[in-house]
């Protein structure tokens, strides 16, 4: 293929046809086709220098030039005025009028220059269709081929006309107008490029430079770069923190970790960092551990405790810190794998063993020597004895500096006890004498159906049941301890004493109104 299209003259918009070309073909509609009222008022719209034909010419081919985008180069099959200008930027007709040229004459030079055309989709390979004016029609030129003649435009076109104007120009003086020095900053590195390219997109492709999807551009890839322009790209890196052993991946765009800290608001005060800030984050990404400060209280023992500052993770991380150890016997609480958290309180439990002799006295043993002549529930010292002495051996178990077992593993009489010698009298007391004994058997037979010894464990004994006061008060432990050791005539005699004393049966209320018996 040559490329040549033939004639600035020919070109669309000038005759009836597209002028003689090999990499397209004239597409043709029926000479009947006219431009509807919607299309001229569409294209009344633009500028007259962008506009293919008048607005009120009639032809029989779609009007391609009229197709371009505002801020790039053209969707039509043919170099346009557009075209031109757009490729040699603000200085167009100051460059032209010093080649001595205007624009029809250098898109005719240029169709006579360009050797390299652009590749049509396969689809588009065939037949081209028939193009229709003025509706809204499926057959109209495919959106492949405006894409790759917009492709080839943007690739090929300034170079094309740079070689055209130098030829014309006797020199490089247009080529350099029309070449742009661009500053590429890639992560803070720059280096100047010279380029044709319209746009960022076009300058990083020929740098072979790719735009990851967690990088950052800027201008954005569309955006259009002049001479002196510069694109900024930070390349994303992957950034694994873990802070306080909860991990997070985040991409960030600096190439040390302080800066890469400082992006994310890391909570690096105080704290401990695995790798220093001037570590590289290299484009694989780097991996970090952050410990934040804790403020906690250690109990260690029986010691004080004292409040401190720690960014350890665990209680365990806690102790290596502290260069603490534990004892076969000593706790920790809580555990030692368990998270802390600011404001813990970590308690040891100190627990020590040791052994001791110690000499203790031994107690006075009694010995009770009973005497018949003696009345019964009496005593008589009769020698009071001495106390021995032993050597004992004690283990003793010591927690946080208190004794919390002492445990006797051995002892040693030294000298041994005297007894102390007690008469305990045997004899026992006459039988009282006693009156009204029926009166005093039907009450015990209502205060505990009729049972002289009786004891329930409620704390009143007896068939009278009279409590261990009132029977010690009234005399009674001169027969017997408690009321029920007592005999029959033993409690009536006591219980006469409590009736007389109170002037009737007062002390058994219920069992008195129920007898008749004065209270």
């Amino acid at each position: 293929m040559s490329g040549k299209q033939t004639g600035g003259s020919d070109r669309p918009g000038y005759d009836d046809g597209f002028a003689d070309t090999d990499w397209f073909r004239p597409v043709t509609v029926p000479g009947t086709a006219t431009l509807d009222d919607d299309f001229k008022a569409w294209q009344a719209e633009f500028p007259p220098e962008y506009r293919s034909f008048p607005a009120s010419q009639s032809t029989g081919f779609y009007d391609v030039r009229a197709e371009f985008d505002g801020d790039g180069y053209s969707s039509s099959l043919a170099i346009t005025d557009h075209d031109v200008r757009h490729a040699l930027g603000p200085q167009a007709d100051e460059i032209m009028a010093t080649a001595g040229v205007d624009v029809d004459e250098l898109i005719r030079l240029i169709n006579a220059e360009t050797t390299v055309l652009p590749a049509l989709p396969d689809e588009l390979s065939a037949e081209p269709q028939p193009l229709k004016v003025g509706i809204a029609d499926p057959d109209a030129p495919a959106p492949g081929l405006i894409a790759a003649v917009k492709r080839w435009k943007s690739t090929f076109l300034k170079a094309t006309i740079a070689a055209v104007l130098a030829t014309l120009i006797g020199g490089g003086s247009a080529a350099i107008a029309m070449n742009n020095t661009v500053t590429v900053d890639v992560d803070g590195q720059t280096h100047q490029v010279h380029t044709y390219a319209d746009t960022v997109g076009e300058v990083l492709a020929e740098e072979g430079i790719t735009v990851g999807a967690h990088d950052t551009l800027s201008p954005s890839p569309s955006a259009e770069i002049g001479d002196d322009g510069k694109i900024v790209l930070q390349r994303g890196r992957l950034l694994q923190v873990t802070v306080d052993g909860v991990q997070q991946d985040h991409w960030v765009r600096a190439d040390n970790l302080g800066d890469a800290l400082r992006q994310l608001n890391a909570p690096t005060a105080g704290a401990w960092v695995s790798q220093g800030a001037d570590a590289q984050v290299p484009l694989n990404g780097l991996a970090v551990e952050i410990r934040t400060p804790k403020n906690i209280t250690l109990y260690d023992g029986g010691n004080e405790p004292v409040a401190f500052t720690t960014t350890a993770l665990t209680v365990g991380d806690l102790l290596a810190e502290r260069h603490l150890s534990l004892g076969p016997a000593d706790a920790i609480l809580p555990g030692a794998d368990l998270k802390i958290t600011s404001g813990a309180e970590i308690r040891i439990s100190r627990t020590g063993v040791t052994v001791i002799n110690q000499a203790e006295p031994i107690a006075i043993p009694v010995q009770k020597v009973d005497d018949p002549e003696a009345d019964k529930g009496t005593e008589t010292v009769v020698d009071p004895g001495a106390a021995g002495q032993r050597m004992v051996t004690y283990r003793i178990t010591e927690k946080d500096g208190k004794v919390v077992k002492r445990e006797e593993i051995g002892s040693k009489t030294l000298t041994e006890a005297k007894p102390k010698i007690v008469k305990v009298g045997s004899k026992k007391p006459p039988q009282p004498v006693i009156s009204d004994g029926e009166v005093w058997d039907r009450l015990a037979q209502c205060e505990a159906t009729g049972n002289w010894a009786i004891n329930t464990g409620n704390g009143y004994y007896g068939g009278l049941q009279f409590d261990a006061g009132t029977w010690r008060s009234n005399g009674g432990t001169a027969y017997a301890p408690l009321p029920n050791q007592a005999s029959r005539e033993q409690q009536i005699a006591i219980a006469t004493k409590v009736r007389d004393a109170r002037g009737g049966y007062s002390a058994w209320p219920a069992c008195a109104r129920k007898l008749g018996l004065p209270t």
